[in-house]
């Protein structure tokens, strides 16, 4: 079972939300794609969230584009950023990504975000969406959001 992020958003939109301002509070991320022999890759991505959906757009014929093409899943782990601190947790998205093709749908991407021309745009298919933090210094918290489920929340010490 897969959702776009708009049902993701509707079913969990606290947790959408922390999602959404971890990938905003950093440019780059990291894509895992699989390889034609089944290994992973990654490489460096920008995301956007725009009119419901979480957007992958690439260079047109990067290696990342070509495995998606071949092989739809991914993985996206947002940017941790500097030293030790990963303020809001740590945030990964897993699903399936497809390329858009209608000239339409592309046109209206390209204006709101203005990539470099040409480019692929690939519209996502969620997963999984699982968020870890530290809570009062004391607890590893996991939260884990699968499509037609309540999120589950697990706690270590």
């Amino acid at each position: 079972m897969t959702a776009n992020w708009s049902a993701f958003t509707a079913a969990e939109p606290d947790l959408a939300r922390l999602v959404e301002e971890r990938f905003g509070a950093f440019t780059h991320h990291v894509l895992g794609t699989l390889r034609r022999d089944g290994s992973p890759r990654l490489t460096g991505l920008e995301v956007r969230f725009l009119g419901g959906e979480l957007w992958l757009g690439m260079m047109p014929d990067s290696l990342k584009a070509r495995d998606l093409l071949r092989d739809p899943r991914f993985a996206l782990h947002a940017n941790p950023g500097e030293g030790q601190s990963m303020g809001g947790g740590d945030v990964r998205v897993s699903g399936r990504a497809f390329e858009v093709t209608d000239a339409a749908a592309k046109a209206a991407y390209g204006e709101e975000v203005e990539p470099p021309e040409p480019f692929h745009l690939f519209r996502t298919e969620l997963t999984e969406v699982v968020r870890t933090y530290v809570e009062d210094d004391k607890y590893l918290v996991v939260q884990v959001w699968k499509p037609g489920e309540p999120v589950r929340t697990l706690k270590r010490t």
